[in-house]
């Protein structure tokens, strides 16, 4: 049934005053125009004066780890190690003693005291369950003594701590040990609420950067179940990218897009695990390089041999300088329009100099970030300066130079490291710390929106258009301009091709 959208704003560039849009029978946007040359419809939908725009994709995120904080155990915004521990007490009190206990969120360098809570202290909350809590960043962690039990030869692995966060390999297995333990029936509970949420913000596309889970199977158990659910209907079309080291033909058998997203070259600055050219400001360590230059250059070679788009997390300056580097040799091998036409990706990108920037253009990288970082942690005065000295915490996040020579953009939050708010990852790219890295309303929008589907190889979807795919956002604001993203309006409906995937009641 072809479907009239009548009596809105209609946010197009193919036709600025339109008021309407026709929906045909296969989800395809048929017209666009003014209420009064409208063309008949099998239905119509009043959209009281509503603007309607283009549908959000959120182009990296982790799906059940979101759905665990809407349904389980959060430690988002807790103040203090006691309140955290407060919380794990509060949780547990209910369960069976051989419960293992899964949270994430906490951020010691809000505190006012930075101190994390000991391993007797998180045994005592616990009860003695088996417990891992990731750091905000998802690179480091606490485990508690039961859980330490499980885990083979963890004294061993890099990153171990006896008392403290485990981080990099220690933390990874760990962190697999527990998660293993979880049925894969809750981790589709925390799936399904985490895209029922996002569709209610007006998402309508996820990029899921699924990965191995270090010696179990519950990484690609759950990559799996994901897609299946995303492919029932009714939810967000999820995207799936398989972050493992030259898998291309496993991650195509898994179903992925991709072979990329959080294949890691790097950790993450809050752990201090991201890897630097200079060492950190606060400790004499430079980071860590998951991935050398061979790696990635092998690894771009893989998925062309399987005609895979590839991608890599990186965040320091030199991990991305590695994966430059890689890339330029595997463009020796393939011809750099080859490498280009693939779209591979870079993750985060967060610390970038001119020379870096170049090499982003001329081999055809799109820059999958998160706003929202530099809004929790960027400027002079946040945890990045803390980690990096106050120059280059504002030279982190170059949103701005990126787009200024054409590097595509695509706007994601990294969920649960930061909440699905797409608007708030609007609003933290208009509002930089920095404002020589701010980008202007329409081109944030746009980032946020079209450059989700650009990154994925669709030009054609992310903008309402005839021909273009129904895909789009009913917000209850009364105007046919882009609302202020730091007031955002409240979503009415989510379309997706056509079919609606969310609707205000």
């Amino acid at each position: 049934m072809t479907t009239l959208f009548r009596g809105g704003r209609v946010f197009s560039a193919a036709v600025p005053a339109a008021t309407a849009l026709l929906v045909d029978d296969a989800g395809v946007v048929a017209w666009v125009g003014a209420d009064a040359d409208a063309p008949g419809a099998g239905a119509v939908v009043d959209l009281g004066g509503r603007l309607v725009t283009p549908a959000f994709v959120d182009a990296h995120a982790h799906v059940a780890a979101t759905g665990v904080l809407m349904v389980d155990l959060s430690l988002f915004g807790a103040r203090s190690a006691g309140e955290v521990l407060d919380r794990v007490a509060a949780y547990v009190r209910d369960l069976p003693g051989d419960a293992v206990v899964t949270g994430q969120g906490y951020d010691e360098s809000a505190w006012d005291d930075p101190r994390v809570p000991g391993l007797g202290e998180l045994d005592r909350a616990l009860g003695g369950r088996r417990g891992y809590l990731s750091r905000v960043c998802g690179h480091e962690g606490l485990a508690s003594s039961a859980l330490r039990a499980e885990v083979r030869e963890v004294e061993g692995l890099e990153g171990f701590s006896a008392e403290g966060p485990l981080t990099l390999y220690a933390h990874r297995r760990a962190r697999a040990v527990a998660a293993e333990s979880i049925p894969l029936s809750q981790r589709v509970v925390w799936q399904r609420a985490a895209l029922e949420r996002a569709a209610s913000l007006g998402v309508a596309s996820i990029h899921e950067c699924g990965m191995p889970s270090e010696g179990t199977s519950v990484g690609e158990a759950d990559f799996s179940s994901l897609l299946r659910l995303s492919a029932e209907g009714g939810v967000p079309r999820v995207v799936g990218y398989w972050g493992e080291l030259c898998a291309a033909e496993k991650a195509r058998d898994l179903g992925a897009h991709a072979c990329g997203g959080d294949l890691s070259a790097d950790g993450s600055i809050g752990a201090r695990t991201a890897a630097l050219r200079e060492d950190y400001a606060d400790a004499s360590t430079a980071g860590h390089a998951y991935l050398s230059a061979e790696d990635v250059e092998n690894h771009v070679l893989d998925c062309h041999r399987h005609g895979l788009q590839g991608g890599f997390h990186a965040i320091g300056d030199q991990a991305i300088a590695n994966v430059v580097s890689g890339v330029a040799a595997a463009a020796q091998a393939l011809g750099v329009e080859a490498v280009r036409s693939m779209r591979h990706r870079v993750e985060h990108a967060e610390l970038l100099d001119k020379q870096l920037i170049a090499g982003f253009v001329a081999f055809g990288l799109h820059a999958s970030v998160q706003p929202a970082f530099d809004a929790a942690w960027g400027g002079a005065e946040g945890m990045y300066a803390s980690r990096l000295g106050r120059a280059r915490a504002l030279s982190a996040n170059p949103f701005a130079s990126l787009a200024g020579v054409g590097v595509p953009l695509a706007f994601g939050s990294d969920s649960p490291v930061t909440p699905t708010d797409p608007w708030g990852g609007v609003a933290a790219a208009v509002g930089h710390h920095n404002p020589a890295q701010r980008l202007s309303l329409k081109a944030a929008f746009a980032a946020a929106t079209r450059g989700g589907w650009r990154a994925m190889g669709d030009d054609v979807a992310g903008v309402l258009a005839p021909g273009a795919p129904a895909t789009f956002a009913v917000w209850n604001h009364l105007s046919g301009e882009l609302p202020d993203p730091a007031a955002a309006p409240g979503c009415h409906r989510t379309v997706l091709a056509g079919r609606t995937i969310f609707a205000e009641e």
